[in-house]
């Protein structure tokens, strides 16, 4: 698979929707995962990313023009002992709540299916990076309809073990701007990670679509002490 340049991927679609961003910094010593918001509609566009404990939560940015919660107030990142996991939904908590009973994160999964916002019907994508003694992992899924039609839900889960260094993997919710909108199609993509956290944060943020971009969160997680360092850039300040 070619290995693909962020910035040419991110500046080339307008309208990616949400996504999710996993692997390893160039110089080896951080686990780096990253997950964006786009929005179309003012009730989309008005949010912000807020931390919350170990992880982040969307928000309204003006609550007095939030017209409709569902699907877009949730939390998309959290920490659950040595796993930290990032989705573009409450499925977050599903993972979180599943996986604290001992689920696989394939199994939790299992019992949700793509969001129910016909006709686009935007896939759920998921991630989880596992630290261990010996360096650490991580999974992707997308859950999407079959095509368009909700009668079926395809299930993809992709796994990455002892992630080579400067290569992350990239899935988002749609292939570019439409209606309704086409989802994602195929595997994640391999893409290139440079630089430090102020360095990515910039690279990704600079080139999504300015019109549509709402909300970005990076975190670089050091391998050998799990100290994690975390920003958040929000275009509604």
């Amino acid at each position: 698979m070619k290995k693909l340049n962020i910035a040419q991927e991110l500046s080339s679609n307008e309208y990616p929707g949400r996504g999710i961003i996993i692997g390893k910094s160039d110089c080896g010593k951080y686990a780096v995962t990253a997950y964006f918001i786009m929005g179309r509609s003012e009730n989309s566009r008005n949010r912000v990313f807020v931390e919350d404990g170990d992880g982040i939560r969307t928000q309204a940015f003006d609550p007095s023009k939030l017209s409709d919660p569902h699907l877009i107030i949730y939390a998309p990142v959290r920490v659950l002992g040595s796993k930290l996991i990032v989705t573009n939904g409450d499925q977050t908590d599903t993972i979180y709540e599943l996986m604290d009973k001992q689920f696989t994160f394939e199994q939790a999964l299992r019992t949700r299916e793509f969001e129910d916002d016909a006709p686009n019907y935007t896939p759920r994508i998921s991630g989880i990076l596992r630290f261990e003694d010996d360096g650490f992992n991580y999974a992707m899924s997308i859950l999407k309809s079959a095509n368009g039609n909700p009668d079926s839900c395809h299930r993809f889960t992709f796994s990455y073990n002892n992630p080579a260094a400067s290569e992350g993997h990239f899935i988002h919710t749609y292939m570019g701007n439409g209606s309704p909108l086409p989802s994602f199609e195929g595997e994640p993509k391999l893409v290139e990670i440079k630089g430090n956290i102020d360095e990515f944060t910039s690279t990704v943020w600079d080139n999504l679509n300015a019109d549509n971009k709402v909300s970005l969160f990076v975190r670089y997680v050091e391998l050998e002490t799990g100290k994690a360092e975390t920003r958040i850039v929000n275009k509604n300040k």
